[in-house]
């Protein structure tokens, strides 16, 4: 049975990557908008709130469809599935599957390996240190 974010990890998401209704570029340059979207964003863009959370909501579809990939192994519990649904947002599908070593990995060696992806343009950056230990207090609750 495939999951979809909660409330609760919208938050999480919410929470690190804050929302900003006028386009700008991100630590590594990258143009952005809402919630860290970024899909045809340009300088100058502006959107609505209403248009910052439908983005929030279509780009965790993607992310939600990452994670659901490895359901039938793992059988994530909602927080799991919650925290990796973030760190796929932010980092995505294919660190996921490295995070995953593409499904072989065990829950526990997941929840150790979440916290070495705190790097931006090849600099640790503390707000990804925060949002990754974030993920993986939410990961390992039951």
């Amino acid at each position: 049975m495939n999951r979809i974010i909660s409330e609760n990890g919208l938050a999480l998401i919410k929470r690190f990557e804050g929302c900003r209704l006028t386009a700008y570029q991100d630590s590594v340059g990258v143009w952005t908008i809402g919630y860290g979207h970024t899909l045809d964003v340009s300088k100058g863009r502006t959107i609505t709130q209403q248009q910052a959370d439908h983005y929030l909501r279509a780009d965790c579809a993607n992310a939600e469809k990452a994670v659901n990939r490895y359901i039938h192994i793992y059988h994530w519990n909602q927080n799991q599935f919650d925290a990796l649904v973030s760190f796929t947002f932010n980092c995505g599908s294919g660190n996921l599957r490295t995070l995953l070593n593409g499904g072989t990995r065990s829950i526990s060696q997941i929840s150790e390996k979440i916290p070495a992806y705190r790097k931006a343009g090849g600099k640790v950056l503390q707000g990804l240190v925060n949002r990754r230990a974030a993920e993986k207090t939410l990961f390992d609750t039951p």
